[in-house]
């Protein structure tokens, strides 16, 4: 039996000059990743590369991927157009 643990991840679709308007929002955004990271809420992030055209944050409960996009000063300030929760099931970690 594969034990599996239940992740959520939480996409972004990014402005097409985010790289360009990030910049006065950047540590901001990073500080509330760092408070989520230190609660346990969060477990990887980052940027897509190669276009820099979304991003992907790996949660351990919806409740706390929702509650970040909603704090976030990328999606506030609309650097980020949409954004979405997906259960996933992870099979290693």
């Amino acid at each position: 039996m594969v034990e599996t643990k239940p992740h959520y991840i939480l996409f972004y679709e990014l402005v097409d000059d985010y790289l360009n308007r990030r910049g006065p929002l950047r540590e901001s955004h990073l500080t509330l990743l760092r408070a989520a990271q230190q609660r346990g809420e969060v477990a990887l992030a980052g940027a897509l590369a190669n276009p820099v055209d979304g991003a992907v944050l790996v949660f351990r409960s919806k409740e706390a991927a929702e509650a970040f996009a909603q704090a976030d000063p990328y999606v506030q300030n609309g650097l980020v157009t949409a954004w979405r929760v997906r259960e996933w099931t992870a099979v290693v970690w």
